[in-house]
């Protein structure tokens, strides 16, 4: 008797857990990463909103960076494309078509009440970044590839899109570490983006996405990092300046000079 409690065991267990009610499996979890990251990544995309209002309600970009929306509007672009090209990646997919439309209305604004000089540039900037740059893509992925080549090849393109627009809040670090203060780096924006970065690496070991586990690891890592830079510098007096909303993202528009973006 007492050598078949353990099978007993095992089987009410069994019977437990393979209820509709209690059953767990692979899809389920990988959902609720998804979920998660979603909403962690639609914080991330939002969290400009303060920034805009002060544009509109000045009717002037300042000295506001629209690389960043640029450079997000892209990497959303091409991961909708990549979502859709490869199966199962529904709620991924999602997310990037709504980061996509919030990128957008954020660099129509830029474009609206940008100086005329600024403007032009920062025309030519989406012109090349999120118009041509997105189309090439699609003509050579979709005309020139196939199969499993091309969803490779695309989400390697994302891969490395989506990292650059992970590091882009690190443009404040030598600010943070010069100032010795916080001012610059918000610690909501980095602790969403570390966040964030964790139930995405976690939702695409479920559903087997290397491309999605390698950027977000970045991510996770770069995350950490700044995580890191508000605690050494968190607790340091906060210098005098009308910056201090708008954070990573209060550098000039794009540089006066004939440098290349």
């Amino acid at each position: 008797m007492v050598g078949k409690i353990p099978y007993l065991s095992l089987s009410l267990r069994s019977v437990f857990f393979a209820h509709p009610r209690f059953f767990i499996n692979m899809e389920s979890l990988g959902f609720l990463a998804g979920v998660i990251g979603s909403t962690l990544t639609m914080f991330f995309y939002l969290s400009p909103i303060k920034t805009f209002a002060q544009i509109v309600k000045h009717r002037s970009t300042e000295e506001f960076e629209s690389l960043p929306y640029v450079s997000t509007l892209l990497t959303t672009s091409v991961g909708i494309y990549y979502g859709v090209t490869k199966s199962g990646l529904y709620l991924f997919t999602m997310i990037c078509a709504m980061g996509a439309l919030i990128q957008l209305v954020y660099v129509v604004l830029f474009l609206i009440y940008a100086p005329p000089k600024i403007r032009a540039k920062t025309a030519i900037l989406v012109g090349v970044l999120n118009v041509g740059f997105p189309a090439a893509v699609f003509i050579i992925a979709q005309y020139g590839m196939h199969g499993d080549l091309r969803i490779e090849v695309l989400g390697l393109i994302r891969a490395g899109l989506s990292t650059a627009m992970f590091a882009s809040p690190l443009v404040a670090i030598k600010r943070v570490v010069t100032a010795k203060s916080v001012e610059y780096m918000p610690f909501l924006l980095s602790f969403c983006l570390f966040t964030s970065s964790v139930a995405w690496v976690w939702y695409a070991i479920l559903v087997r996405d290397l491309s999605v586990a390698l950027s977000n690891g970045v991510g996770v890592v770069l995350g950490i990092l700044q995580l890191v830079l508000y605690a050494i510098y968190c607790r340091t007096e906060v210098l005098p300046s009308n910056e201090s909303d708008a954070g990573w993202q209060h550098k000039p528009l794009l540089n006066e000079d004939n440098q290349d973006v």
